[in-house]
């Protein structure tokens, strides 16, 4: 049974090339880049011929769809640029696939985060769904924060094995990329209706940190710990923050008449 390793990408030249050399030993690579402005594509393509360019984005989950009905091979295995597998998960997506039976395999990733591996946290082993049989499951269109859809049922496995997750290069790009997901998550449930709330933000943030911090035994992942939990609970609140302006607040007067 063959195997894809499939990816989507955007501006990644700083993780790309790690990333594909943990992915030799798969039949197909699959890249879709949505638009990089640096070597992103360059590299891929020393990897592999099948490289699209799809830059109308239109979110993670459509992203994925995209990029899944590509693929020729029996089995999909979906990586990010800023992953890698270790070989104890290789062997285990290789004697999985050997099995020849379907079903959809959850990865634990562990995550490289300001100078540790965060084992505590809630991050750790932080299972996801990557590796399932082409046309047999599918991703959701899901702006952010897209599932892996099971309709027929098929049973769901773990691997052995860490898929090694380097997640945020410093402080400045862990709030980039948090501003970005907020603003998905706020357009999403603005799209569905849903109104903001500050009060209900400022809860669920010091909600967040409770439970990364206390019952998810953060505390023991040291100061990247302590500092993870405090900004967990930052992009908690201006999740919310961004729906309530969104939903609540009202747009300038036109003619500036508070101006004079």
């Amino acid at each position: 049974m063959s195997i894809a390793a499939v990816l989507i990408v955007k501006n990644e030249a700083e993780h790309l090339r790690a990333c594909l050399e943990t992915l030799g030993w798969v039949d197909e690579i699959v890249v879709v880049d949505a638009g990089s402005d640096d070597a992103t594509c360059a590299i891929a393509r020393e990897f592999t011929d099948h490289v699209v360019v799809e830059d109308d984005w239109q979110g993670f989950g459509m992203q994925r769809q995209r990029a899944q009905t590509l693929v020729v091979s029996d089995w999909i295995l979906m990586i990010d640029a800023d992953e890698r597998v270790s070989p104890a998960l290789r062997a285990s997506v290789q004697a999985a696939v050997g099995e020849g039976m379907p079903a959809i395999y959850t990865v634990s990733r562990l995550s490289w985060c300001f100078g540790a591996y965060i084992r505590h946290s809630g991050w750790y082993p932080d299972r996801v769904a990557r590796l399932y049989p082409r046309g047999r499951a599918g991703y959701n269109d899901a702006l952010v924060h897209e599932k892996l859809e099971n309709p027929q049922a098929l049973p769901v496995r773990p691997l052995q094995g860490d898929l090694l997750h380097y997640t945020y290069r410093d402080l400045r790009h862990y709030l980039e990329k948090s501003a970005h997901y907020a603003q998905a998550w706020a357009e999403q449930r603005a799209a569905r209706g849903k109104r903001g709330n500050l009060a209900a933000g400022i809860g669920h943030g010091i909600g967040c940190f409770l439970r990364m911090y206390l019952l998810k035994a953060g505390f023991l992942d040291g100061r990247q710990g302590l500092l993870l939990a405090l900004l967990s609970a930052h992009s908690t609140f201006a999740k919310y923050a961004d729906l309530w302006v969104r939903t609540r607040t009202a747009p300038p007067p036109e003619d500036g008449a508070a101006g004079r």
